[in-house]
């Protein structure tokens, strides 16, 4: 198997409930991002290459405010930097984007961007949470001690709920549910969980449903190998065929991996995780986020800069 270890980066989104580019807020004292903290843990962690998703309408801002200053940092350091740009245009086979259609397709179709890209095994994350440094050594632990030709193991990042959660709105978690063997045997697309005075709860029309704030939750960081975009190649036809002409709809890799889990199609690995999460979901949490950050540089997680 390929011995290149790449970050994968989800950074297309348009950020919506944000109101701007949301992943590239200055949350760092001496101006870093959110990105900037992961490729930071990814590097030390042992990943060797960077891949940025990105679209070309913010490619511009996006070389500007990190890409450039990213490329630098990263050869000096012998890794290199990629970018693969989602296209709402690029559909597959006879598919033709529907002339409304404004809205990304979703985390899988964004992944589908990097075919061609991808030799060995990598990580996905998304561009705007912070996710500890554990989990990064976590699945490059895991991925590195894969057999070559694997195909079909997958992994994630699993984090518990509780420490998923912002202080000023719901969020959309995947829910897990897990064996003894903390095999992912469920991952559930969750909307508009919040904090609550009995922990955390769903915000239904008829109220707040509980929800265990121990639960597993994928934060939408996975470990692949290249095989999963040959299967998300096919899995993305079937969607689209169902999908094509629902305003919204949205081929997301949690909801692919539920199903491709419920064909005992493929199998993932839950790497737990008692690290903190947090992001900039609503601009209210940059405060927030930014004493965060200085929090960890007090404690000597990490210097600032980050990369002096």
């Amino acid at each position: 198997m390929d011995k290149t270890y790449s970050l994968v980066i989800l950074a297309a989104g348009i950020g919506a409930r944000y109101g701007g580019i949301k992943q590239l807020e200055q949350v760092g004292p001496s101006g870093e991002i959110i990105i900037d903290y992961s490729i930071h843990d990814a590097l030390e962690a042992g990943f060797n290459r960077v891949v940025f998703i990105i679209r070309r309408d913010i490619e511009q801002v996006f070389r500007e405010v990190i890409g450039s200053r990213m490329e630098a940092l990263c050869a000096a350091r012998g890794v290199q930097v990629a970018y693969a740009y989602q296209d709402l245009q690029e559909l597959p086979g006879t598919f033709v984007c529907p002339p409304d259609r404004s809205k990304p397709w979703g985390t899988g179709h964004a992944l589908l961007a990097c075919k061609g890209l991808l030799h060995g095994p990598f990580a996905v994350i998304n561009a705007d949470d912070y996710y500890g440094k554990e989990a990064f050594v976590q699945l490059y632990n895991h991925l590195r001690a894969l057999p070559a030709h694997t195909r079909g193991q997958y992994c994630m990042a699993g984090f518990r709920l509780g420490n998923t959660l912002s202080e000023n709105g719901g969020v959309t978690r995947g829910i897990c549910q897990v064996d003894s063997q903390l095999h992912l045997v469920q991952v559930k697309e969750t909307k508009n969980i919040v904090k609550c005075s009995f922990g955390a709860g769903v915000k239904t029309a008829e109220g707040l449903v509980p929800v265990e704030q121990d639960a597993y939750v994928s934060m939408n960081f996975w470990g692949f190998t290249p095989d999963v975009l040959e299967i998300l190649e096919g899995e993305f036809e079937q969607f689209l065929s169902q999908n094509l002409n629902i305003v919204g709809s949205e081929f997301l890799i949690p909801v692919v991996m539920d199903h491709l889990l419920a064909k005992k199609q493929v199998t993932v690995v839950v790497l737990p995780t008692k690290d903190q999460w947090f992001g900039v979901t609503y601009q209210q949490d940059a405060p927030a986020v930014r004493q965060s950050f200085q929090k960890l540089i007090d404690q000597g997680v990490y210097q600032s800069p980050l990369f002096a």
